[in-house]
């Protein structure tokens, strides 16, 4: 099984940024654990603060992976771009977030992302990824 996780802007920092709400465990860190959890899942990482080179990624990966789990950071609220290239592809995507989205800013409540991913799975830290990935397993 191949999967994808894209995380977009702003995630490079996590351990770094804001360590109440995101914790202080870079996502490189956790991304060995996870792989050694799942040795039989091929995992493929991105990260971009950029919106364009994100679309370009799902277009590359959404009709060869098993999965794509995205935190689209502060993109779910705002892009169409993203919406749209994950409605265009055929691979399942599940949105993830670190915090819980609807706990916070107003803004943050609504996801242009989620009404074309399979799913969202929010608050539970970076386990939200394993939470993610467990729902391809199944």
């Amino acid at each position: 099984m191949k999967i994808l996780i894209i995380n977009g802007p702003n995630l490079n920092l996590l351990g770094v940024r804001e360590k109440s709400i995101y914790g202080s465990e870079s996502f490189n860190v956790f991304f060995e654990q996870l792989k050694k959890e799942f040795p039989e899942i091929e995992f493929t990482y991105y990260q971009s603060n950029i919106e364009g080179e994100i679309v370009n990624k799902l277009h590359e990966f959404g009709f060869k992976s098993d999965g794509i789990i995205i935190n689209a950071g502060a993109y779910t609220h705002t892009s169409v771009a993203i919406r749209d290239a994950i409605a265009g592809i055929r691979t399942t995507v599940v949105e993830v977030h670190i915090s819980n989205t609807l706990t916070r800013e107003d803004f943050r409540h609504k996801s242009m992302i989620g009404p074309v991913c399979r799913g969202c799975i929010m608050g539970f830290g970076l386990q939200s990824y394993v939470l993610a990935v467990k729902s391809f397993l199944t």
